[in-house]
């Protein structure tokens, strides 16, 4: 089953179903990106809007970007405020959607679904704003080198989905390659069970000032 099509099924079930990964994601991502000015905002793979909705209150202008289109209408029927616009669209392609020039961009639980880092990264880095922030908060690879991945219920059984594992080194370089400066890495654990391996990893990276680069 293609990645868009397993999202909007599962988008039903998304918010209201038993998901530590989802639950880990929305706290981490308000405790790193809360103390980090920003204005406008290209949040990626927002899904039902679980971030988005934090988002809004501090940012001036959000872009959120998702290719599923049942999981961007549940995320309309939640967020209603006038900062915030969505857009159903394809990240591995030309990035012809973006309609402001963020100093922020988020990417959320959706990159072990690409396999090719290299294009994220060098499209994020050509539209962000110079001193800007790129975060990405995904499934650690430690937990994919034990078999974890995306999966849920159906009726008609587990429907798991297709996922590329990437290295620690394969984010740093293909950031590095980019351009981008790496500002912050975290790992982080459930409460319940830090003698396994953690659960979610992220990166803050920064976009130099033309200056810094000379």
């Amino acid at each position: 089953m293609k990645i868009d099509k397993a999202y909007d099924l599962w988008s039903s079930q998304y918010d209201t179903n038993k998901n530590k990964t989802r639950d880990l994601d929305k706290l981490i991502t308000q405790k790193i990106l809360k103390e980090i000015r920003f204005s406008k905002v290209l949040e990626l793979g927002c899904g039902t809007g679980k971030n988005t909705q934090w988002l809004s209150l501090k940012a001036d202008e959000i872009l959120a970007v998702d290719f599923s289109s049942e999981m961007l209408q549940i995320a309309k029927t939640k967020i209603n405020r006038e900062n915030v616009s969505f857009v159903i669209a394809d990240i591995t392609k030309d990035w012809d959607f973006i309609s402001l020039k963020p100093d922020l961009i988020t990417c959320n639980l959706i990159l072990e679904h690409i396999e090719d880092l290299s294009f994220i990264f060098s499209s994020a880095y050509s539209c962000l704003k110079e001193d800007g922030y790129f975060f990405i908060s995904e499934l650690h690879p430690f937990k994919q080198y034990k078999g974890t991945k995306a999966r849920f219920d159906t009726e008609i059984g587990l429907i798991e989905l297709k996922a590329f594992t990437h290295h620690i080194s394969e984010f740093i370089h293909a950031a590095k390659d980019a351009g981008f400066l790496l500002s912050e890495l975290n790992e982080f654990f459930e409460e319940d069970d830090p003698e396994h391996p953690p659960r979610l990893i992220s990166f803050l990276f920064q976009k130099p000032k033309a200056s810094d680069q000379t």
